[in-house]
């Protein structure tokens, strides 16, 4: 198989944020070509969990997304901090968003969002088990309702459409795909 990856000539950060950062690279192809203008967008590692109560119920929270203008359900799901195992931050997020926490935990799935432009992973977690032991402790800017569906729901749910980010939609086919 031929070589085919980008030589980085150059990179100039357009801005820094925590939680994202906006690169610019020049990259030389393997046929000598210049992209002058290649942009990438670093991301920490993320994280989701696909959360089951004792009783097989599904947890899902339900927030806007200004991105789409909209209110979505979605699985838990986070950032990891520096230094911070993605297991420990699902478990931290989970914990924070919903109040469930327990059970017995896996992780599913690694993936890409969007390998071409963005630089970080999303780690997906399966909590069998899991149940309510405290109360939410949502970040100032968060406005998270939490919900438990049988998981014939969550489904149908699925199916229909109704979760819009493939950060969710991928574990949970992962997850229905495995009963």
């Amino acid at each position: 198989m031929k070589n085919m990856d980008w030589t980085v000539l150059s990179s100039e950060y357009l801005f820094r944020r925590p939680w994202l950062t906006a690169r610019r690279d020049v990259c030389q192809l393997p046929d000598g070509r210049i992209n002058d203008e290649y942009y990438v967008l670093e991301y920490p590692t993320w994280i989701n969990v696909v959360a089951v109560t004792r009783e097989g119920e599904m947890v899902l929270v339900r927030q806007y997304r200004h991105g789409l203008g909209r209110t979505c359900f979605e699985i838990v799901a986070g950032c990891v901090e520096e230094g911070e195992d993605p297991m420990d931050a699902a478990r931290r997020e989970l914990l924070e968003e919903t109040g469930y926490s327990g059970g017995e935990w896996q992780e599913m799935l690694v993936f890409s969002c969007n390998a071409s432009a963005m630089n970080n992973l999303s780690h997906s977690f399966l909590a069998l088990g899991v149940e309510k032991t405290d109360v939410q402790h949502l970040d100032a800017n968060e406005d998270i309702e939490v919900y438990t569906f049988p998981q014939e729901r969550v489904k149908e749910m699925l199916l229909r459409g109704d979760f819009m980010q493939a950060s969710m939609v991928a574990p949970l086919y992962k997850f229905f795909s495995n009963l």
